[in-house]
């Protein structure tokens, strides 16, 4: 798995066309979509990045070099995209409604890591909600069921 998104970066660099029409991996997309929360306020605060790690751990369930590796690309993808479109459409390919729920109760968690709301990160996972077409309804309630499990 992680050869895969190694390959992908390694093509990417190189400018392989190959590359460019296999796209990142859903392990790729799913945690540089959580980055694009995380980096929204403009800060990266440790407490997101080890929640951050923790997440991607439990979903991927990786060993600690995969990980490492995962979380670096993903930095990487999240701030050099010009957009979402190629981690959004690969989650909504290959996840389920519940799973796509379950992603956007991750950027709340994350959004909330450091103890502030931002209005940005807010803004953010909304946008990204949206595009993975979750509900408002369910926007709302990951945001709610995130904040009573800080309380």
């Amino acid at each position: 798995m992680i050869d895969a998104i190694q390959r992908f970066f390694s093509d990417f660099m190189a400018g392989d066309d190959a590359s460019s029409a296999a796209g990142p991996s859903l392990e790729l997309a799913t945690a540089a979509l959580l980055f694009e929360v995380a980096r929204a306020d403009y800060h990266f605060d440790d407490s997101e990045l080890a929640l951050l790690r923790e997440l991607l751990q439990r979903r991927f369930d990786l060993e600690e070099t995969d990980l490492d590796d995962l979380m670096r690309l993903a930095r990487e993808e999240a701030e050099w995209a010009v957009d979402h479109f190629q981690f959004v459409s690969l989650v909504k390919q290959h996840f389920d409604y519940g799973q796509r729920y379950e992603l956007v109760r991750m950027m709340w968690s994350l959004s909330l890591a450091d103890g502030e709301q931002h209005h940005l990160e807010e803004h953010r996972i909304r946008r990204l909600a949206e595009l993975l077409h979750v509900s408002h309804g369910d926007f709302i309630r990951a945001k709610l069921a995130e904040e009573e499990a800080r309380q």
